[in-house]
């Protein structure tokens, strides 16, 4: 079986160190601080083989020239955002696969926040890493993409199976949790949900990862079709509910 390591770095970030006990292999989810990805796979005994980066975003993507000095590793970058990402080595798009070892990544895009962004869903393992595409009940601001395309990219996350475990780049869930209930005042799951999280972060543990089956019921931008939320918050179509609400969380 696969081994996550998750670690917080930066301000808000979590680092993730993805390893393959069978190979050897391990591969950084995205890199936000190189130093600290190096130390901790050093502290674990893992040498890193691969660096799988969501997007270009420096938070995202910042360690990964100090990263491969150090190791080598190959750097495996979505095809729209590589420009702008440094050392790169291969690009992917949806429907390519990475892998790990004998285990399968499946590419998958999750564009809106930047128009590269993607994910990595791991189905064997039930796990996908999405970067800044969803959050535990928010998702990534929509710096350069469109409302209809956030809206398909959130679906495609939305069909993965139900006990997919969600891999997300920070740790946004309490004040996410603010806004959903404003979005979202009568959802019982998600006042349940509001509560256990004010709990994990009161003593000082992280609320990634979720799962999926529960952002489903929480998430108000994973919900922008059901038809309580555009009744509360307008719009005819999924992806004019969405971008009312993604505009109020800005703002929030």
């Amino acid at each position: 079986m696969l081994k996550v390591h998750q670690f917080p770095c930066l301000s808000d970030n979590y680092g993730f160190l993805l390893h393959d006990p069978v190979s050897g292999e391990t591969a950084c989810i995205d890199t936000p601080d190189g130093e600290a990805y190096l130390r901790e796979a050093k502290a674990m005994g893992w040498t890193i083989t691969q660096i799988w980066n969501t997007h270009w975003h420096p938070d995202h993507a910042g360690g990964n020239e100090a990263i491969k000095a150090a190791t080598g590793c190959t750097v495996i970058a979505p095809l729209v955002d590589a420009e702008k990402i440094p050392a790169v080595d291969r690009t992917v798009r949806d429907g390519d696969f990475v892998k790990l070892g004998e285990h399968s990544a499946w590419v998958i895009d999750v564009s809106g926040h930047t128009m590269g962004h993607i994910a990595y869903h791991l189905p064997d393992s039930g796990m996908a890493f999405v970067g800044d595409s969803v959050f535990a009940l928010g998702c990534g601001r929509m710096f350069e993409g469109t409302a209809p395309q956030f809206w398909d990219s959130l679906s495609r996350i939305r069909r993965l199976p139900s006990d997919t475990t969600l891999y997300c780049a920070h740790e946004y869930t309490q004040a996410n949790a603010k806004f959903a209930l404003h979005a979202d005042p009568e959802n019982k799951a998600l006042k349940d949900y509001a509560r256990e999280i004010d709990e994990k972060r009161a003593a000082d543990k992280p609320t990634v990862p979720f799962p999926l089956a529960r952002e489903l019921k929480t998430n108000p931008f994973l919900r922008a079709d059901d038809p309580d939320m555009q009744a509360r918050w307008g719009g005819d179509a999924p992806h004019e509910t969405f971008a009312t609400l993604r505009e109020a969380k800005d703002n929030f």
